[in-house]
């Protein structure tokens, strides 16, 4: 990468280094007004008609970079703009219409799930309302007649999956030759759930003369090699987690007993007034559905969200919880990637993530667009190693409430003692289903299952490495996978025998494979 290992130098509240902006809190600087940025006059019209005056500091710094050509590498976390960053200059390219007009898109954006694409999708048509543009989505879970309809007109921008892109490619149904613009938006997220070689693929079937633009929340070794094959001495802009998490969201923590002292926890948040709207993450599919029952059979309004759904129910759900038709969602990691609701007042963290940035992903579904937001979590004895790490990652500290009549009896000061190989101590069944036996290693966790995952985190909804077993024989291996197996380990949602690099729903794990469910990217043969 250009621009390592010179000196940093302070400037107005950044860190400057060649090619390279951090910003860093408190970022106090004078705004930048959209009209400075010499955006079309279509573009304008829709930003104020959306409210949208000044920019914010990774569109301040992003926009005008890529409206000069450069390729650029964007570290920002959800609830930052960084979706309008992108997009405005993608917009600008596209008001320059080419005379005839091409087949293959002009601008294609890769996003690693389907909900995100849609907010994606979402935004370039409430920014280009103005302009004659033909935007489409193509996308794992959607019928392949719809995408053949999209499809048979000429394409200005389009925001895709990896996997479903792919198999249209391989087909012959889109072309990337006239391609002037690649935006991989959560590109870490990509990579974690096994697109790289697809990513690899999309870029080589693109001219080398295209422009390319990267967003990621965290750039480490993976990062950098993705990068230097793919982008031309680029610019980088860097917007850091904490400044994102602290100032606008208030962080708190109720340590509970058992699994019984959390739903009672819930259900008690779950009957305050203070609780307006809320997403409420749960660890797996099998526990947004009894969480969401349980809600319901209390006389809330409350839905499931999870990748076992289609993309049509996914969609209307979503829907619902916007109009507010619906007040509490309980949702997967996976399937909530992307929501954005503008009244989400609460963020519940039923089962605590296994890593700390998803907890930063998973709080940025509140307090979004300067608004203010509460983020409440819900750790067991066993969390408070994820909790130190939280707070490590965050520099905040989760402030400890306690609701009267329902304390917790648990010491949590001290940290659990290590743990033998096989997973979690057995403790009480998991909404009634069997505890698996074996479990996994130092940390690795099995839902009905034998065998658990090897070293640590599931990552999404069943399967990978260093992960859980949901519902199979094995655990996962190789990846962190999204939803589904991984490899030689039967997937939650899969209902087939273990067999090599099974997929998972929203990608591959690890290596790039197929899943055996209605709602992945790409349909594979039930093993025999």
């Amino acid at each position: 990468m250009s621009g390592c290992g010179v000196p940093h130098i302070f400037l107005s509240g950044r860190v400057r280094r060649k090619n390279k902006v951090t910003l860093r809190a408190p970022f106090e600087e004078q705004s930048l007004s959209f009209s400075e940025f010499n955006l079309p006059a279509p573009i304008l019209k829709a930003l104020e008609q959306e409210g949208y005056t000044e920019a914010t500091p990774i569109q301040a710094e992003a926009v005008p970079l890529v409206m000069a050509g450069r390729d650029l590498i964007g570290s920002a976390q959800t609830g930052t703009g960084k979706t309008a960053a992108f997009m405005l200059p993608a917009l600008a390219l596209l008001s320059d219409f080419k005379q005839p007009r091409v087949r293959g898109p002009r601008v294609l954006v890769l996003a690693p799930t389907r909900e995100l694409a849609t907010q994606i999708l979402d935004t370039a048509r409430k920014l280009g309302k103005f302009m004659k543009l033909n935007t489409v989505s193509i996308l794992g879970g959607m019928p392949y007649r719809l995408q053949l309809q999209l499809l048979s007109r000429p394409v200005d921008l389009m925001v895709a999956t990896p996997g479903r892109l792919i198999d249209h490619i391989e087909r012959g149904r889109v072309s990337l030759a006239d391609l002037e613009m690649l935006i991989l938006d959560e590109a870490d997220r990509m990579l974690d759930m096994g697109f790289v070689d697809a990513v690899e693929t999309i870029v080589a079937a693109s001219p080398a003369s295209r422009q390319t633009l990267l967003f990621t929340a965290t750039f480490d070794k993976r990062m950098v090699q993705l990068t230097s094959k793919m982008l031309k001495d680029p610019a980088r802009v860097a917007i850091e987690a904490t400044t994102m998490t602290v100032d606008k969201i208030e962080q708190r923590v109720h340590f509970a007993d058992d699994l019984g002292h959390k739903r009672r926890l819930l259900a008690h948040l779950a009957s305050s007034p203070e609780v307006e709207k809320a997403i409420i993450f749960a660890a797996t599919k099998r526990d947004a559905d009894t969480l969401a029952e349980e809600l319901n059979n209390q006389g809330h309004q409350a839905s499931a969200l999870h990748g076992d759904m289609t993309q049509s129910a996914r969609n209307y759900t979503v829907q619902k919880l916007k109009q507010g038709r619906i007040r509490l969602l309980v949702a997967t990691d996976v399937a909530a990637r992307g929501i954005d609701v503008k009244d989400l007042t609460h963020v519940i963290n039923f089962d605590l993530p296994r890593q700390a940035e998803d907890y930063v992903h998973r709080i940025g579904r509140t307090g979004r667009a300067g608004a203010s937001g509460i983020a409440i979590s819900f750790a067991s004895p066993a969390d408070r190693q994820l909790v130190d790490r939280i707070e490590r990652y965050t520099g905040a500290t989760l402030t400890q409430h306690v609701i009267p009549g329902l304390e917790p009896t648990a010491n949590f000061n001290k940290r659990s003692g290590p743990r033998k190989p096989g997973g979690f101590n057995k403790g009480p069944r998991r909404f009634g289903g069997p505890a698996g036996s074996g479990g996994g290693y130092a940390g690795g966790r099995s839902e009905g299952g034998n065998g658990g995952g090897y070293a640590g985190r599931g990552g999404g909804e069943g399967g990978g490495y260093a992960g859980r077993s949901e519902g199979g024989n094995g655990g996962g291996y190789a990846g962190r996978g999204g939803e589904g197996g991984g490899y030689r380990g039967r997937s939650a949602n899969a209902g087939a025998a273990p067999r090599p690099y099974a997929g998972n729903s929203n990608g591959p794990s690890h290596k790039p494979a197929p899943a055996n469910n209605a709602g992945g990217d790409r349909p594979l043969k039930r093993a025999s």
